[in-house]
This record gives C-alpha cells, structure tokens and sequence, in this order.
C-alpha cells in the first residue's frame, strides 16, 4: 500500500475525507463513516488494495444507512427484464449509470469486480458516460447483490439511465456555456482596457489610468485561469500524475506561460503583458471545444441511426412482407429474420425454429434454441432457417453499434497511423521545451532579458491548440461524408487504415455483379421428375430459398408465384455449398453440383444453383450475371493506386467479362472456397501487402476479418458481421 497514516493522519485513508470519529478504524488506518471501513475490507480482503495507488484518495464514501430496501425493487423479474441489456439463463447483461465515477482508480476498481464477487463474469467501464457494463451469472448471483455490492464500495447505481444520461450531458453543456462566458466577458473587456495599448494612447494618460487598467485586466484574468481555463491544467495533472503525457500539457504550458509573464510585467511595470491574448486563447479554445461538442453530437446521431446498422428489415403485414428501414420498427411490429440474419430490437418468437448465437453478446458462440413464446434479445443472430418475431422493445442501435465494437471482435492488427496522435502527445512536449531550453541557452549570451522572451515566445507559439482540435474534427467530417455518400464506417480508425492499404481484393457475385439485374433460368434436369402438379415443387424451392440471406437464393425466392409459402423443417447452410432443409417431409436441397448430387468438382458453382428433392437431382437455376452500374470506372479510378484482383467461387464462364475490367488475366481467381479466400489474404500480406477486402460478408467473413479493411456489401437484408470495418451501401 502506498499510503500510511502519517501521510493523512486526519483523512479517511478510502476517501480522503475528514475522519469526526475514531470508531471507524483499522490497525493504523483511519475511516470517516463504516461504509468506508467496509469497502477498505472487501478491497483488502480480495487484494485490491492496488486501488489506492492510483490517486490520491480514489474512493468516495458510500451512502450512509442501509441499502436493503433500496434496491429490493431488482427482486422484481418484470423490474430486472426492463433493466437488463440480454439474458439466456446462462449469462446475463446490464448496463448501469454511476454518476461517481471520477479516476483511473474507479475505473480500475469497477473492472475488477468479478474478483470481488463470484458469478461477475467481466465488466467494462464508460469514463464519459460513466457507466459500467457488467456481465453475470444469473445461476450464481442476482442482479440486487451486484448493486448492492457496487453501492458499499460508494459508487451507487442510477436505475433511470436515460435520465441520468441526459442530466449528466445537460449539466456538462451549462458548465461550458458558463465558462465560455465569463472567458468571453474577461476578453471583451480586457480588449477595451487595453485600448489605449492598441492605439498607442499611453501618452496621453496619466500613470494612475495605466496602474488602473492593469488591476483590472489583471483581475479579469482571475476567473479566466482559475475557472475557465481550469480544465486544461487539471487534465494535465491528471494525465502527469499517471506518468503520461496528452495533449492538454503543452496546451496548459503554453496558458500558464503566457499568463505568468503577463503578471511579471504588469508587477515589473515593463510592459502591458498580454492578458488579452491570454484570455482570448482561452475563450477560442472553449469556442473550438463547444463547436467540437456539437459536431460529435451531430455525428453521434449520423453514427446511429445512418450508420453501421442503415440496412432494412423485413415486416410482415396484412399487406404481405415489405421492406424498410431499421429505424422505423416500432414496438408491436412483427419481423421476418432469415439465416445469418442480426435481431434488431428486443422481440418473442412467434414462429418458426429459432437457434440464436450470442457471441456478439456474450463472446461465445453457442446457440441457444427457443420454443414459440421466448423472449429474443437484440444483438442475436439466427442461425437456422426463417422466424417471425414481435417486437416488445424499440431498436436502440446505439446498443448495437457497442455489440460491433466489442474488444472480442477486434482485428489483432492495428492500424499503423492511428499512433499519430498519441506519438505526438507523448514527444511534443519534450520537442518544444528542448527548443525553447536552445533558444533560452543561445539568447543569453547576449541579453538575459532577451533569453526569458525567447523562452517564453517559444512555449506560447508552439501551444499546439489547432493541432488538438483538427484530428477530431477531420476524421469525424469524413466520417460523415462517407456516411452520407452510403460507406459507414466502426470508427476512424478505418479511415487512417483506408489510407495505408495497396491492394485491393473482390469477391464476384453479389459484389461486383447486381443480383437485383441478373438473369434466372431454370433448366429441367428431366421434367418427369418434378412430378404433378410442378406449381408445388417450386413453392418448395422458394420456401427453401426464403430461409438464406444468400444473393442467389434471394434471387430465387423473388420469383414470385401464386400459393402460400410451406413451412421449412431442419434448415441447415453450408458456407460456399449450399442450403437444405424438409419441406412437406422431402429434403430439399440446393447449391454446388457436388452439394446437392455428389458430383462434380466440390466448389460453390454460384452462376448456378442445381436442386434435388430426396436426393433426385431435378434441375438447375442458371444466372446470367450483370455487372453493378459504373464498375468500370469505379475499378480504373481504384486501380491508379491499388493493385486489384479478384476472388470468386463461380466458374470461369464470365472471365472474358472480368479481364477487360482488371489490369491482367492472372489476377482473376475462380472455384475459391471460403478458406482459398482467406488463405490467399494471408499469402498477400506475408508478401508485406496492405489488403483492402470487398466482400458479401458471407462466405468472405473470413477474408474480411484477416484484411487491414474488410467492407461488406449490403442489399436491403439485415446481415451483420463483426469481421466487417464498414458496410456499404450496394447502391452506392
């Protein structure tokens, strides 16, 4: 521990708060309440007490009194079901506000929770939103002892959320209008005293107006150090104290600099200082503060309602199914969700075999089978065939933006230039005052005098207030362009990845070729097999075909036709093969020629689609392909800083179509599996090639997710894929 009595002999050594009694004690330690002494305890008790290395009196003293008929309203199910992000009986997940939240020590202390209390799986913690995301164990511990564990530590939750969320937001946007205020009225007015300095008037008053001006403007600066300005040198401290260096030191150097020598001169009686532009830098920089809260806010809602999720989902109505956007389901509505397809919003499963995968959730991939009835949580992806599901909640798609952004399905590979920012925080502290020091050293042969401005000018000039404020606002504006130019990105960090790649690589179908233009042909392997009446055998095909969130298989279940769909039974996708499943209790199969017969060279032949029903081959869908709109152009504008190829696991039949599109013939690569795709990324990037993947995001998750950028393409399906870097807009 690195605290003892005698550093604060009359301090709560948990909190730092003053210590009225001595009931509250330990050994030589000393507590101002018992609820101190008691999350000193627990700490101690589980060998946290690392905790109080991290700052000076990190903790805050829990409430005092009881917490049992606080937090007896979380023995309520329905209570605990409205609060809870996801559940499966196996884990379970809640988000909770905590206002306390103030220091690296919080942060530490909040993430380590599953060593205080068996069943906490792993928590993560929200500094800005202060918030922490805890992940449990139902079977071990319920939801009422992890807030009350939290609350003896002194850190209370907040059940209201969204409450808290926007008091919070709210409260934080007055103290920045008030400081810019009191910096813009301390500004304004030191430029109307100083007057007389910028016409060079000094003549022309008495010493006593000069003395008089200088008080004033002196203590018109007061509140600009000490409450405007304050942010900046307490995030300095902050971040010198944790033996790091960001940005807001040289910004606090420079600031106190100026105003130091300001107040020398004023003292002295050697000049006017610079109170002006002291409190001018200040007031424009919580100007560029205030203008940058308001871009991230505007981006924050192009982020989530036109970003990362901007695909549409299918509602079933008395009108039939129709398609539209995330955004506009509502509580009440009944969806349709296909294979490989993401659960938007909290609903109950309504019909169909539904076996949901978690692991955007909960990190592990298994599924979980639901019976007609169960709840669905959002962030599930079906892995079976087609459901219908009811809506209970409202999609909150800022909720699943945090499921994409998971460290579980973080790439291992970090982009090389999002360094920048942290490289200069760390070195340009030492650059500058190495600079001023030489100047300093050089200047005070000749005057002493001469050497201090020298010094001084240098600290002022280099404070790097532009170069704070242009990363955020440079990435975020392209961010939002992109967006609105239908190319959504995870973060910014995509952009610096964007700028580093030199290769491209592209999938064929559903990529590079429309499946909304294509051509379907479907060729009878022997009539007779179809049987009587045939109108059945092709509502098989369709209810099959219904089932994937494959290009082709949409492609077949739009051929529309008379009859009601059947019911599918076992439904079972194979990556790069094909899809089966029992429908009217015939298997039904469809894909690759050797998926479905046996037969042929064991590669997805995705320009056709053969189909048996009880292993009775009995023809075969054949798709003439159309290339997307402005391919050409969009391939010769890539290909002047790309070396581009393509990836297929279609046949060779529209290669004369690709080689007037790609710069050589061996660039283009047909009969490749899922696993060729990622093999030949791997074999690109041993050569010391940056790749930029395009893809479907189905059978290319793999190859996506290995690439320095992976972009999926996406139709009007709601398909998710946490290898994907961004999703863009097919029409785009």
């Amino acid at each position: 521990m690195s605290k003892t009595d005698s550093d604060r002999p009359i301090s709560c050594y948990h909190c730092g708060l003053p210590v009225t009694s001595d009931h509250y004690h330990l050994e030589d330690k000393r507590f101002c309440c018992a609820g101190c002494k008691t999350a000193f305890e627990i700490l101690n008790a589980n060998d946290l007490c690392t905790y109080y290395e991290l700052g000076d009196a990190p903790g805050i003293t829990p409430p005092a009194g009881g917490t049992a008929m606080k937090f007896a309203v979380l023995d309520q199910p329905e209570v605990v079901n409205d609060l809870l992000d996801f559940q499966d009986g196996r884990h379970a997940r809640i988000t909770f506000n905590i206002p306390d939240i103030h220091c690296a020590s919080c942060v530490w202390l909040l993430e380590n929770l599953y060593r205080l209390l068996p069943g906490i799986e792993h928590s993560t913690v929200e500094f800005l939103k202060k918030s922490v995301t805890i992940t449990y164990r139902p079977d071990k511990v319920n939801l009422r002892t992890i807030a009350e564990l939290l609350t003896s530590l002194g850190y209370e939750p907040r059940l209201d959320k969204e409450t808290v969320q926007q008091d919070a937001d709210r409260q934080a946007r007055r103290q920045l209008l008030a400081r810019i205020g009191v910096a813009g009225f301390a500004f304004g007015n030191i430029m109307l005293f100083s007057l007389p300095e910028y016409l060079d008037l000094k003549s022309a008053l008495p010493d006593s107006f000069k003395l008089a001006f200088s008080i004033l403007n002196f203590l018109l600066s007061l509140p600009v150090l000490f409450y405007s300005g304050w942010d900046y040198f307490r995030s300095a401290l902050g971040s010198l104290r944790h033996r790091t260096v960001n940005m807001d030191v040289p910004i606090a150097l420079g600031i106190l600099t100026l105003y130091i020598r300001s107040v020398v001169e004023l003292i002295a009686r050697s000049g006017p200082g610079w109170m002006d532009s002291f409190a001018g830098l200040v007031f424009l920089l919580l100007l560029g503060k205030l203008f940058q809260e308001k871009t991230y806010q505007a981006l924050s809602f192009d982020r989530d309602y036109r970003s990362y999720f901007p695909l549409a989902v299918t509602r079933r109505s008395s009108r039939g199914d129709e398609t539209i956007p995330l955004k506009d389901i509502r509580k009440g509505d009944r969806i349709v969700v296909r294979n490989n397809e993401i659960i938007p919003a909290d609903a109950v499963l309504i019909k169909g075999q539904a076996e949901i995968d978690y692991a955007f959730v909960t990190g592990e991939a298994y599924p979980v089978r639901l019976t007609s009835g169960d709840r669905v949580f959002a962030g599930g992806r079906q892995t079976g065939g087609a459901i219908e599901l009811d809506i209970v909640r409202n999609v909150n798609q800022s909720y699943l933006t945090q499921l994409w952004n998971q460290d579980v399905f973080q790439k291992d590979s970090k982009p090389g230039i999002t360094t920048l920012s942290n490289t200069i925080s760390r070195y340009f502290t030492l650059v500058v005052l190495s600079i001023a020091g030489g100047a300093a050293i050089y200047w005070s042969f000749t005057s002493i005098v001469l050497s201090i401005n020298a010094f001084t000018a240098v600290l002022i000039v280099a404070c790097p207030c532009a170069l704070a404020l242009s990363t955020p606002f440079t990435l975020g504006n392209a961010l939002r362009i992109m967006g609105r130019n239908g190319l959504y990105l995870k973060n910014t960090e995509v952009i610096e990845s964007l700028a580093s790649v030199d290769t491209g690589v592209f999938d064929k179908t559903g990529t590079l070729t429309d499946p909304a233009k294509s051509e379907l042909i479907f060729q009878a392997v022997d009539a007779e097999k179809i049987g009587s009446p045939p109108d059945k055998i092709f509502l098989m095909i369709r209810a099959l075909a219904r089932q994937s969130t494959h290009p082709l298989s949409r492609k077949i279940y739009a051929s529309k036709m008379e009859g009601s769909l059947p019911d599918v039974e076992n439904f079972y996708e194979t990556p790069g093969q094909g899809i089966s499943g029992r429908v009217h209790n015939h298997m039904v199969r469809m894909g690759s020629r050797e998926f479905v017969s046996g037969e042929g060279t064991g590669t997805a032949l995705v320009s056709e689609v053969w189909v048996s029903i009880d292993g009775q081959v009995i023809g075969v869908y054949r798709i003439r392909n159309r290339l997307r709109p402005d391919l050409e152009s969009v391939l010769k504008s890539l290909g002047e800083s790309l070396d581009l190829w393509m990836v297929s696991g279609d046949t060779e039949n529209d290669r004369n179509t690709f080689q007037n599109l790609f710069p050589d013939s061996h660039r283009l690569m047909f009969r490749q599996s899922p696993e060729d795709k990622l093999n030949f990324i791997q074999k690109l990037q041993s050569r010391g090639r940056r790749v930029l993947m395009m893809g479907d995001g189905l059978n290319d998750a793999g190859a996506l997710k290995q690439s320095e950028v992976g972009i999926s393409i996406s139709e009007d399906i709601n398909t998710f894929s946490p290898a994907c870097d961004a999703i863009l807009d097919a029409q785009s």
